[in-house]
């Protein structure tokens, strides 16, 4: 089995399967203050389930990685989504991972364009926040609450995650 993957560019369409980009693409968005500003709306689907269970509204300080990033380990999050706003025109790493019978499938990997955001639906395995290049703080709204919302999984030999080819 390989275990080298290539990042493609992140898009809506290819992203679709695995979670919401949160951009400001899309048709849904309108004026609002007088004009002032432009509303783009209803971005994500924010999920919060379980005891006690909240929306939390974080802000990450994420540290760069060295590529090719060795992918030993993915998590998920069995009470809520989780979602990942840069606050730079920054582009980072996103790694996604179909469940399968004995835990994720071969991952997927997706490099942001400057201003693109994901959402991750719960029960998703996905990688950590990978900044690239340079430090990055993140907005990440998330699930608080009762119960444990983190499963981790170790692979049993990494995957070797590469940046495309720049153009």
């Amino acid at each position: 089995m390989d275990r080298i993957i290539t990042a493609k560019l992140l898009t809506r369409e290819n992203f679709a399967e695995f979670g919401d980009v949160i951009d400001k693409g899309g048709d849904n968005h309108y004026p609002i203050n007088g004009g002032k500003t432009e509303r783009y709306h209803d971005l994500a689907k924010v999920d919060a389930a379980g005891p006690n269970a909240r929306v939390l509204v974080s802000i990450g300080a994420g540290t760069p990685y060295k590529f090719p990033l060795k992918l030993s380990m993915v998590e998920r999050h069995p009470f809520g989504s989780q979602a990942f706003i840069p606050l730079s025109p920054r582009p980072f790493l996103v790694v996604v991972c179909h469940d399968g019978e004995d835990g994720p499938e071969t991952p997927h990997a997706f490099l942001t364009q400057p201003g693109q955001g994901v959402n991750y639906p719960r029960n998703l395995w996905h990688g950590v926040l990978t900044p690239i290049g340079k430090k990055q703080d993140f907005l990440i709204v998330d699930r608080g609450g009762d119960g444990s919302n983190l499963e981790e999984f170790h692979f049993s030999h990494p995957y070797e995650i590469h940046l495309p080819e720049a153009r």
